[in-house]
């Protein structure tokens, strides 16, 4: 199946739908909201990922097998070790291609945020400070900037492994709503 543009109808309602896209593409927004105009539960992945002090949940795949046997989700296309169960069982692929400054414009202000703020996350995690950002090699922000190519030859990969499955690429927060109020809720 070819890419789908963002006024593509899509081939019927979805019930198991991954967002990719770079760190601070926006996936988790768009994964909720997909999540609730379809009424199919939103499982933020790396609320099932990180534990108490960033430390990886020993049970994280055993949650997303779990999870992702069911009939009706939406989550985010991440992690290498349950990427490839999670593309098997998707209906449809949602592909944030934003440009690297949109990304970067949207996944420092979030960082900036939530670390000036001590805003909680998962399991009660908050950002490091911000000037770990030139000393850690996987601070979002540095993750954000040197992965950001990555997702499009991961989908470009998994359109070959899966011809069958849809997918959408957004551009742009504008191509996002219009598709959401378009094909998504035409979909229901």
């Amino acid at each position: 199946m070819p890419l789908l543009r963002p006024l593509d109808a899509l081939p019927g309602r979805p019930q198991r739908i991954l967002v990719a896209g770079t760190s601070g593409s926006g996936k988790t927004t768009l994964a909720a909201r997909i999540g609730a105009a379809l009424d199919v539960p939103h499982i933020e992945i790396d609320g099932l990922y990180h534990g108490s002090g960033w430390i990886p949940r020993p049970s994280f795949e055993d949650d997303v097998e779990r999870f992702s046997a069911g009939p009706r989700w939406a989550t985010e296309w991440q992690y290498s070790s349950v990427r490839a169960l999670l593309a098997e069982r998707a209906d449809l692929l949602v592909w944030l291609d934003l440009p690297r400054h949109r990304v970067m414009r949207q996944v420092v202000r979030r960082t900036v945020d939530r670390s000036v703020n001590r805003r909680r996350l998962w399991n009660g995690n908050v950002e490091p400070p911000l000037l770990t950002i030139f000393n850690d090699p996987e601070h979002i922000i540095r993750w954000a900037w040197t992965t950001h190519g990555r997702s499009a030859a991961r989908v470009r990969d998994l359109a070959e492994r899966r011809p069958d499955l849809p997918v959408v690429r957004l551009r742009s927060r504008a191509e996002s709503r219009r598709w959401l109020l378009g094909p998504l809720s035409e979909a229901r």
